[in-house]
């Protein structure tokens, strides 16, 4: 890239806390965040968000009369969203852009009213608006007063990465000095689980199967032995500010950034060896020789093509010498949309500690003794890859 730009700050809410020295200190743990709940009439695995976040998001909610109809991702993206302007410096009413996006939106709010529909044969006042994919950049425009464009999109799984896409391309323009990008994703609703059961690629762990001394792992991301697939959804928001340049408050610089998409020869498809990662990955390193990359977060959703295939595009890319690899789908599980975020903000987080995570049932590999560069990757059902190139500013 001609121009760096900088991560300035992150802000995020998720089962691993919500601020950055609680999620630090979620990542040196080894348990998980996973716990089973009631959807409907079936109970599942899920990771959520903890008591002391849900008060906060209510106490948000409550806040302001026009929040209290608003679903869980929106309020998820504002408080996320405040707490990163307050670490960037950035103020309330700032000339900045605004991209964040969801796989699924409002998600618990288009179900309920839906029901209400198909019993009452008629939906409440605020059901359209409401619900609209547009609700999540537009509240936190209003609420942050910002005076840039606001954009909203979904590609499905990379959509916090096709945001950073979106706010790097603006800032290279020269249209825009500063962009908040990122995902917010509440998917925890009987309807949504439902969707990824009838896939067949939703965790079926049974806690009796855990070994003597051992809690288990429902969630096998990274596993490439594995017999099923063990994905588990998750929820939470991870919003990144970007400004032009290096300057004091820079946590990581973003170095390359790689897209990809594949033809599509099923709905969710993929190829075996994840073509769109190849081609994103390289796009992402550029001129950089890949022995220069120190560890790669992974995509790795938990099922068993979506991990393998993204594993031998890796392989093809790197050839002898695979970096460091790692992913955070074991502890939190698959939160869509904004898994992408999430992924930068650990990757952000090794950075800066100096630090890789590893994940615990899988054999180590040599972690490197300094974090230089760290690759980001994210693909979206039907080959939507997005590959992001961070490096250490030191």
């Amino acid at each position: 890239m001609k121009e760096p730009i900088s991560i300035t700050a992150i802000g995020s809410i998720s089962p691993l806390g919500k601020t950055s020295e609680e999620t630090w200190a979620s990542y040196l743990q080894n348990n998980h965040f996973f716990e089973q709940k009631a959807f409907g009439e079936a109970t599942e695995w899920a990771a959520s968000l903890s008591k002391d976040s849900k008060q906060e998001i209510e106490e948000l909610r409550n806040s302001d009369n026009k929040y209290k109809s608003l679903d869980d991702s929106v309020l998820f993206a504002l408080y996320a969203s405040r707490d990163a302007i307050a670490k960037a410096g950035w103020k309330a009413g700032d000339d900045f852009g605004i991209n964040i996006g969801s796989s699924r939106g409002a998600t618990a709010l288009f179900e309920k009213y839906h029901k209400e529909f198909l019993e009452n044969n008629r939906t409440a006042t605020l059901s359209s608006p409401t619900t609209t994919l547009g609700n999540i950049s537009s509240w936190v425009a209003h609420d942050l007063k910002s005076k840039g464009p606001e954009i909203s999109h979904s590609i499905t799984c990379s959509t916090a990465l096709h945001a950073v896409l979106n706010g790097v391309a603006w800032l290279r323009s020269g249209m825009a000095d500063k962009f908040l990008v990122g995902g917010s994703e509440a998917p925890l609703t009987p309807f949504t689980i439902a969707q990824m059961k009838a896939l067949k690629i939703y965790s079926q762990y049974k806690t009796e199967n855990a070994s003597e001394g051992n809690a288990g792992y429902p969630s096998r991301a990274l596993d490439f032995e594995k017999e099923k697939s063990t994905m588990i959804l998750g929820e939470g928001a991870s919003v990144i500010c970007l400004e032009k340049g290096v300057n004091e408050k820079t946590l990581a610089i973003i170095e390359g950034v790689g897209y990809a998409t594949e033809p599509l020869r099923h709905n969710i498809s993929i190829s075996t060896d994840a073509e769109c990662f190849q081609s994103s990955m390289k796009m992402a390193l550029g001129e950089i020789n890949p022995d220069e990359i120190d560890t790669i977060v992974m995509h790795a959703p938990g099922t068993i093509k979506g991990d393998i295939s993204e594993y031998k595009a890796i392989e093809k890319v790197f050839c002898n010498k695979l970096p460091f690899l790692t992913t955070n789908k074991w502890k939190v599980g698959h939160t869509f949309g904004a898994s992408g975020a999430l992924s930068i903000e650990l990757a952000v987080l090794m950075l800066q500690h100096q630090q890789v995570i590893k994940v615990p049932f899988v054999a180590d590999s040599s972690a490197p003794r300094k974090l230089k560069r760290v690759l980001v990757n994210a693909v979206g059902f039907g080959g939507n890859a997005v590959s992001i190139l961070l490096s250490h500013n030191v």
